[in-house]
């Protein structure tokens, strides 16, 4: 079972000393010892009694590090200029912690069904938290109702979904993608928005996606000439991005392209499709309200 660090991946070593020591060799011995290839693992502080690695993968089997303080300790002891005392011990903060965890092998065992439980449970509620954000200073203003939220809302708790609403994103790149990355620390699986997507350069949440997912999906709806009338780019594109167990989705602002859109986005996130085929899907539905629309015109 690999286990996601949640960037607390440091390790201090307290009371030790060093003498004429290689460092590089000091973390690559490390590394083996935790199952990561070398270069995986850094010295980024050493103090007189004390050394600090840094692990730089974000994700380690768990059964590499639990209760390895042991074997930690003795690989550095076997190094050139390293000396360990009675009482030198490692510390760490968040799951690294359990490299100190002293356990018989049946304890261990049952603590790693007990964290495979935990964590299928933990990614079952990330992927049924939903978080919905309105766009546009017309919102902001209060100048226009916001339709689609509650309709977004209704759809997905229909389909077993906790919904939050977001906080209104201002027509600002730095904004909409601060709200993003807030909502993705706070576990939310699915980040939908609405508006935003269009051609004028207040239009910023496929970008904003875009910037957190660079993989990120975003085919266009509908093209034009670029610089015509108040578009400064060349068409409207919508956006799917991934970024680790979650999904961000921006869907336009029009209630009834929201209303075209949402069967399909419901269809695929039942059937669990990619991020490519579900932008896709998504845009096939739109593009075609576009092409209807301008035929009648």
């Amino acid at each position: 079972m690999s286990m996601n660090l949640l960037k607390k991946t440091e390790l201090w070593v307290n009371h030790i000393t060093l003498d004429d020591v290689n460092l590089t060799e000091l973390a690559d011995i490390v590394a083996g010892v935790l199952g990561l290839r070398k270069g995986e693992v850094m010295v980024v502080d050493v103090r007189p009694q004390h050394i600090t690695f840094d692990v730089l993968v974000q994700e380690i089997p768990q059964e590499n590090f639990l209760g390895k303080e042991k074997a930690i300790l003795n690989a550095l002891q076997s190094v050139q200029g390293v000396t360990l005392y009675e009482d030198t011990y490692i510390h760490s903060n968040g799951i690294l912690g359990q490299i100190c965890a002293n356990l018989s092998d049946e304890q261990e065992k049952e603590l790693l069904n007990t964290v495979d439980t935990m964590t299928s449970e933990i990614k079952n509620n990330v992927l049924h938290r939903a978080i919905v954000f309105p766009t546009g200073f017309e919102l902001q203003q209060g100048l226009i109702e916001d339709t689609n939220t509650p309709y977004i809302k209704r759809l997905l708790e229909n389909e077993g979904f906790k919904v939050t609403i977001g906080e209104i994103m201002s027509d600002d790149l730095y904004d909409i993608k601060e709200k993003l990355e807030d909502a993705l620390n706070r576990g939310f699986g699915l980040l939908i928005t609405s508006g935003g997507v269009g051609a004028e350069d207040k239009d910023k949440t496929v970008e904003a996606i875009h910037s957190i997912d660079e993989n990120a999906a975003t085919p266009y709806i509908v093209k034009f000439k670029k610089g015509t009338g108040r578009h400064v780019k060349d068409g409207v594109r919508i956006g799917v991005g991934t970024e680790g167990l979650s999904t961000m989705i921006s869907l336009p602002g029009p209630h009834d392209e929201v209303e075209l859109a949402m069967p399909v986005l419901i269809k695929g996130l039942r059937e669990n499709w990619d991020k490519m085929h579900l932008a896709d899907c998504l845009a096939g539905v739109l593009a075609n309200k576009w092409k209807t629309k301008n035929h009648h015109h």
